[in-house]
């Protein structure tokens, strides 16, 4: 007997009842319009629903679409260069260590056949409807308290600390009533597991520019141009360049802090803009090294010059990885050109017939540091084990101990 209503499945008797039912309308084979056709699908579509509810369809993972599709075809990791770029690219974001890009994502959709839904994954697309609800427990709150950042007493409970961490946060512009993280940020340093690490170490660093606001004059967004990118190359031939050249772009309004990065993070630099603002060039000096951090400083004052125009983005540099963002190339063109112009760099004797000799030499002729030639020709060459001792390891650290 076929019943005249139907109601929402709420029980599975209830289910197998609206199932034999359906199966008893279509032996009738009901004519479209009639009664029983429209009962028919009425059922149809109660019966989805049920199913739905109790067995729930999961999104799959992205990582496991794209090594599902290198099965299917046979593919390599090799074979995935070029959709990544490069093989170590390749292996971090298939070991879950490098988040997929949006050049990627329209690469692998394109050549592997996978929607750019599955790629995205809908788990970050729900995670971005949900971003107003911050967990601060995921925040480092022990290194926090252990570098002194925030104050606690180990009486005080685990509640109350992020509670501290809270205030702490929303009082350095990072989060508000509205928006969970106000700042965008950007760039090759961040995984899903970074996220609130590298918002309690830029708390710290606006903390810390805030504290010397009173000493640093008003910024002049003109002051910054190739020329005066020029002039702070040629303070890295004196024995302290470092400390010059921070001192130098400090005189200019733009705040300059050194901060190690959190743990867990690959972190070299960042480039930003405080709310009164205030541009900040955050250096971390993860790798002591002269080639290292005269590179980095000049990357990220590019950023300030080129791309920070808003309180509300960060970008965030582990220049240790390629990227396929325009700005960061756009950065590292001119970091690499206002030292070493592309215009002498590849008929130069230090890269045709690389040695000690022809380094100190070219490095002579543009007046630049030793360092700074060794460590583009060990990048390029992907030989980090070559000129060593060129390179400047120990000397940038011990101009900023007092910081």
């Amino acid at each position: 007997m076929i019943t005249t209503t139907a109601k929402i499945i709420k029980t599975e008797k209830q289910y197998f009842e609206y199932f034999e039912e359906v199966q008893e309308l279509i032996n009738k084979s009901p004519n479209l319009g009639t009664d029983e056709s429209e009962l028919l699908e009425l059922l149809s579509v109660l019966i989805e629903n049920y199913e739905l509810q109790k067995n729930p369809i999961e999104p799959p993972d992205p990582i496991d679409a794209i090594l599902f599709r290198m099965n299917e075809k046979g593919l390599r990791q090799a074979d995935l260069v070029r959709y990544f770029g490069t093989r170590s690219r390749v292996s971090e974001v298939l070991a879950r260590k490098r988040p997929l890009t949006v050049p990627m994502i329209k690469a692998l959709s394109i050549g592997l056949g996978i929607s750019a839904e599955v790629l995205i994954g809908l788990e970050q697309i729900e995670q971005k409807k949900d971003s107003n609800t911050i967990d601060w427990s995921k925040f480092p709150i022990k290194e926090m308290i252990t570098r002194g950042w925030i104050k606690t007493t180990s009486e005080k409970t685990k509640q109350s600390a992020e509670e501290i961490v809270k205030t702490f946060i929303k009082s350095m512009g990072l989060q508000t009533e509205n928006a969970a993280f106000r700042r965008t940020l950007s760039g090759d340093a961040i995984t899903q597991t970074t996220t609130y690490t590298l918002h309690a170490w830029l708390a710290r660093v606006i903390q810390r520019s805030r504290e010397d606001a009173n000493s640093r004059p008003k910024y002049n967004a003109n002051i910054i141009n190739d020329a005066f990118i020029k002039r702070l190359t040629k303070l890295s031939t004196s024995n302290s360049g470092p400390k010059l050249a921070v001192d130098l772009i400090k005189e200019q309004g733009i705040a300059v802090i050194i901060e190690p990065q959190l743990k867990g993070t690959m972190l070299d630099g960042a480039a930003l803009m405080d709310t009164d603002g205030t541009p900040i060039i955050a250096l971390t000096l993860r790798y002591d090294r002269l080639d290292n951090f005269w590179f980095t400083l000049t990357h990220e004052l590019a950023h300030i010059w080129k791309h920070i125009k808003s309180p509300d983005e960060v970008i965030l540099d582990d220049l240790e990885h390629s990227s396929d963002d325009k700005r960061e190339a756009e950065a590292n063109r001119i970091a690499r050109d206002a030292f070493i112009p592309r215009s002498l760099w590849r008929s130069s004797d230090a890269y045709l017939s690389p040695s000690r000799e022809s380094i100190v030499n070219f490095s002579r002729e543009l007046k630049i540091h030793p360092a700074i030639v060794a460590g583009r020709l060990r990048k390029e060459t992907g030989n980090f084990n070559q000129f060593t001792d060129l390179i400047g390891n120990g000397e940038v650290r011990k101009h900023f101990e007092n910081t």
